[in-house]
């Protein structure tokens, strides 16, 4: 997917109209959420999300667990979705105020040598951590390695101006925090809710990593890291955002033609 592309399918998102879907921000931010949880680890399906998030219904056979995440990181998408409204910064508070978002329910308690730690408010981690065969940064670099992003981040908020230059800083900022995986837990959310953020900080239709990709955004994210090379990660969130938004394109044209828009219908599910 070139660059030229992906600008031609942003701007042929932006001019559908999409007020003519009932609460197509709501439903597209249950999709989100479900896509990411999934990632994760949740086992809700497509309508258990919906249902949960639109009329509190929690799934039976499900572990509850679950079902906080989901609503955790939806009450996340809508912290950061005011916040851009209010073109807030990007410091560590801020990054940290999305992770206590996103663990507010799920957070665990750690024992530490510098005293209990409460994942649930957003704490970055006094310990080290790895998944699978990636070892992340000793925790001591942590606080310095964020501030250094945060201060990258804005920097780049003041000068981007192109597109694609827009879209490689969101995608950038997700790479380098989830590899700087500053928190106990819920760092693949956070990360991609930062993602999320800086999109719509510039008026850019959403990006979703799915479900059905994972082993492959995993490979990416892993690949990236060996080889040094940002580009490898920014030809599979480039892909991604191309899928997503040509779905988006499909299902708004199928609706139309159909004469079904306004029923509330979920693109994405």
């Amino acid at each position: 997917m070139d660059e030229q592309n992906i600008i031609s399918l942003i701007e042929k998102f932006q001019s559908l109209n999409l007020s003519a879907i009932i609460d197509f921000d709501k439903f597209n931010g249950y999709a989100i959420t479900h896509h990411s949880t999934t990632i994760e680890g949740s086992t809700l399906t497509e309508n258990e999300t919906r249902l949960l998030l639109d009329e509190g219904i929690t799934p039976a056979g499900k572990p509850l667990v679950h079902s906080l995440m989901v609503q955790d990181h939806y009450n996340a998408l809508l912290f950061i979705t005011q916040k851009a409204k209010d073109k807030t910064a990007v410091t560590p508070n801020f990054i940290q105020s999305i992770n206590a978002v996103v663990m507010k329910q799920t957070g665990s308690v750690y024992q530490t040598v510098f005293g209990e730690m409460d994942a649930g408010k957003g704490v970055f981690r006094k310990g080290n951590v790895s998944a699978g065969s990636t070892y992340f940064v000793g925790y001591q670099k942590v606080e310095e390695l964020v501030n250094k992003l945060c201060v990258g981040i804005n920097e780049k908020l003041s000068i981007v101006t192109s597109a694609i230059e827009k879209i490689n800083c969101s995608f950038d900022a997700h790479f380098d925090l989830v590899t700087i995986h500053p928190f106990y837990d819920g760092n693949g959310r956070t990360t991609r809710l930062l993602m999320n953020y800086l999109q719509l900080y510039f008026n850019l239709p959403l990006s979703i990593v799915f479900k059905e990709d994972k082993a492959a955004y995993f490979e990416a994210l892993q690949q990236t890291r060996k080889e040094e090379n940002i580009a490898i990660f920014r030809k599979f969130m480039f892909a991604q955002y191309a899928k997503y938004l040509q779905l988006e394109i499909e299902k708004f044209e199928q609706l139309d033609k159909d004469g079904s828009k306004g029923k509330g219908f979920s693109f994405v599910f």
